[in-house]
């Protein structure tokens, strides 16, 4: 069973930083995809990024140039920093794990495993 703890988020003045980790539990599988995706109350979930074992990255253009998602394998962790925050990054942002294989995009949604999130306000 994977677990996924994510931490970081808090309430920020618009323009800022923060950097969202996203720690999962168990070994490295030999293929995998890991995504951030957010979700602001009264609209539907957004997948913002997407990162594969083979280093493969995409971002949605609502993020792109702001946000970075990035991975220490060592700690088994994939972070999101998310820069030049705005009101409309307010949400509460998940990550999520695949290794069953196929294609590892920001815009896949069918993900085995979710954690419980993280908010992200800006004010």
């Amino acid at each position: 069973h994977v677990q996924l703890v994510e931490s970081g988020g808090g309430s920020v003045q618009a323009g800022g930083s923060l950097r969202l980790s996203c720690v999962r539990s168990g070994s490295l599988p030999n293929w995998y995809c890991m995504g951030w995706f957010r979700q602001a109350p009264g609209k539907e979930r957004e997948g913002i990024a997407a990162i594969g074992k083979d280093g493969s990255i995409s971002y949605a253009d609502s993020v792109k140039g702001r946000f970075t998602i990035s991975q220490d394998n060592a700690k088994n962790t994939v972070y999101l920093q998310v820069n030049s925050l705005k009101p409309e990054d307010t949400a509460m942002y998940a990550c999520a794990a695949d290794f069953r294989g196929g294609y590892c995009h920001r815009s896949r949604d069918d993900y085995e495993y979710w954690g419980q999130g993280t908010q992200v306000t800006v004010s």
